[in-house]
């Protein structure tokens, strides 16, 4: 463990430090004593000499006037630049200092056509472009060719996806459904898609199956088993979704069984029990990880004696670091993320009793708060925008936001606040140009990243898992309907709702997939695809 008095260090920018000790954690907290503005958009002018940029705000459509303070930092993509690197038209987002108009940083993502083919012009000063993520190559992203999810949450982690040319509503009847394909078995796995493939954990019989079926018809091109299927009384089956990267496929079942193989035939290339290799027992419900892949390294969180998260080889499974939590504290049932804060990289998760965050380099450990986490299940993944961290749990707990700031190698973390009004169980959340979107259980909320406070509330679709893409929320009711809505802080306007053809009597909680043009919906055996194109 990083010593508390280096942790001091590396926030001592910080005007008010408290440090406090966190049960066993031990941890350095920094007391909250400011806030940030979050705003994300498209470049419209860049005035190196004057240190400024202005930019159009995706959510109010009205430009914005930003002067650099002297320390502020700017980045393109993930390295770091200046203002003479930016260009107009690209996609910036912007952290202020307070609520005023002086920025601490500036991260530029692209051009801001986020879907552009090679060769593209960045878009004219004029063109009002679709939603994106505050700084979504901040999370690590699995290679993916437009088009497709080859990961949990999408090729970002950040839950949104960057197509355009979907449905602006849906007919009464709901998108046009393409096919139905059954035989997958029971579990809450979601699906990933890439190239001509589409993959998804299920059961069949005592086994616990690894599927791919074909894109385009829903067929089957094959199936492997990666281990014993879990009984378990809310739900048998796997919880994690499959990983792709490349040429090969993850896959982390309810017991552990941690499977790579290749995506051509199904073919293990290698395989270990994540909890009997670094001493770690199951949990209430069974493991719910989704594996992320990081360059050559997979992150996942075994919560065991030996290790509470590693990294792996990918080719090989091998370890190549372990990092213990102080207190050995058992996995969550949430999926990590990576982010850089200044010039590090980490990886950031809940496990049973925190969020916490590892240094990507040597998997030592950087920051850990409670203020989110309950003592029963943490499941939703961090969001993340620029140097704040939002994390959700439910069980009456609520959400918090979490400013970072490195220095030395290290990162120090402060509460910025918490909330009541996001207490999101399992349904995941969408991080969009300063506002949070999720279930506060059964009430869908836009809440503004600044001050947790909601810009609306609605109940209308009841309790659920959400997708974005478009710049709409795909939105599916664990019991009910499926609805698709605008993603705007101005208030709550849906676009068209459906019921879902089939219905398992099972609860639905596989999240919804928006990929290709397509809506995949998992529920149990079956697995629906829909047209959502115009």
């Amino acid at each position: 463990m990083i010593p508390i008095l280096l942790r001091l260090r590396a926030a001592i920018s910080w005007r008010f430090l408290t440090c406090v000790l966190l049960g066993g954690l031990g941890w350095c907290v920094v007391t909250a004593m400011a806030s940030a503005a979050v705003y994300s958009g498209v470049v419209e002018s860049v005035a190196p000499a004057a240190k400024s940029i202005t930019i159009r705000v995706t959510s109010t459509d009205k430009t914005m006037t930003f002067k650099l303070a002297p320390n502020a930092k700017v980045a393109i993509g993930t390295k770091n630049g200046d203002l003479g690197d930016v260009e107009e038209g690209q996609s910036a987002t912007v952290t202020t200092i307070g609520n005023g108009d002086v920025a601490s940083r500036v991260t530029i993502r692209s051009t801001a056509d986020a879907a552009a083919k090679p060769g593209a012009k960045a878009a004219p000063k004029t063109t009002k472009t679709k939603a994106t993520a505050a700084t979504p190559s901040r999370v690590a992203a699995a290679a993916a060719a437009p088009g497709d999810w080859p990961q949990y949450r999408g090729p970002n982690r950040d839950n949104i996806s960057t197509e355009t040319g979907l449905l602006d509503r849906w007919p009464d009847e709901g998108p046009t459904l393409v096919w139905t394909r059954t035989g997958f078995g029971e579990g809450y796995s979601a699906v990933s898609v890439a190239g001509d493939a589409i993959y998804t954990l299920g059961s069949r019989g005592n086994d616990e199956m690894l599927f791919a079926v074909d894109r385009e018809s829903g067929n089957p091109k094959w199936a492997i088993r990666t281990g014993r299927n879990r009984d378990d009384g809310t739900g048998n089956g796997p919880r994690g979704t499959p990983t792709v990267d490349g040429e090969l496929v993850y896959a982390l079942g309810a017991n552990g069984d941690l499977v790579c193989a290749k995506t051509a035939d199904g073919d293990i290339v290698w395989k270990l029990n994540i909890l009997e290799e670094f001493q770690g027992s199951n949990i209430v419900w069974g493991i719910s990880e989704s594996v992320l892949i990081d360059g050559e390294k997979l992150i996942c969180t075994p919560g065991g004696r030996a290790a509470t998260v590693v990294a792996l080889d990918k080719r090989t499974g091998r370890p190549v670091w372990r990092s213990l939590i102080q207190g050995a504290p058992q996995a969550g049932y949430s999926s990590p993320i990576a982010i850089d804060v200044g010039n590090v990289r980490q990886y950031v998760n809940f496990v049973h009793t925190a969020v916490v965050s590892v240094r990507a380099s040597d998997g030592e450990p950087m920051w850990g708060q409670r203020a989110s986490a309950n003592g029963t299940a943490n499941c939703s993944s961090p969001v993340a925008a620029d140097d704040v961290v939002f994390t959700a749990s439910g069980y009456d707990t609520g959400g918090a936001l979490f400013r970072l700031a490195s220095r030395s190698n290290a990162t120090a973390s402060e509460v910025v606040y918490t909330t009541k009004e996001m207490k999101n169980h399992h349904g995941g959340m969408v991080l969009l140009d300063g506002y949070v979107y999720g279930f506060d259980e059964s009430i869908l909320t836009c809440l503004d990243l600044r001050t947790g406070k909601p810009a609306w509330q609605n109940r209308s679709v009841g309790k659920g898992s959400l997708t974005c893409a478009d710049g709409k929320l795909f939105l599916r009711s664990e019991g009910g309907p499926i609805a698709l809505a605008i993603a705007t802080p101005k208030g709550y306007e849906e676009l068209g709702r459906f019921d879902q053809p089939q219905r398992s009597g099972r609860p639905a909680w596989a999240h919804p997939v928006v990929a290709g043009g397509r809506l995949y919906i998992r529920d149990q055996d079956k697995l629906l695809a829909f047209d959502v194109r115009k």
